[in-house]
């Protein structure tokens, strides 16, 4: 007779237990961040891509940080394709819309240093 586990239900999957193994080290949240990361990168307008980065999706809609109010009005002018982009690179997250918020320091300056 196999072992079971204490709750007297019997052997768990191995994935099961993998998959609990993740959620607790936060090691999928880790990595579900790297890919939202990396889409974004890819969907979003050039003018976009270095001045923003993606915060998390919450309901259907990803909040996006960028560092100058300017660049929420210029993603109003790029929502739709921006959205049907990352329909496509994440069909999983299920995104319906995209809020910008200004965070002006989201997005580390070009030559990597602060201004003082």
């Amino acid at each position: 007779m196999p072992p079971t586990d204490d709750s007297g239900r019997g052997p768990r999957p191995i994935g099961s237990l993998v998959s609990r193994l993740l959620a607790r080290t936060g090691w999928d949240r880790e990595r579900a961040g790297e890919s939202l990361e990396e889409a974004w990168r890819s969907a979003a307008p050039e003018t976009l891509r270095e001045a923003s980065r993606a915060g998390t999706v919450r309901r259907g809609v990803l909040e996006v940080f960028v560092s100058h109010s300017a660049l929420v009005q210029e993603m109003g002018f790029h929502k739709r394709q921006t959205l049907l982009r990352l329909a496509e690179l994440l069909p999983d997250e299920g995104i319906t819309d995209i809020r910008c918020r200004l965070l002006p320091d989201a997005v580390p300056p070009a030559g990597g240093t602060a201004d003082v």
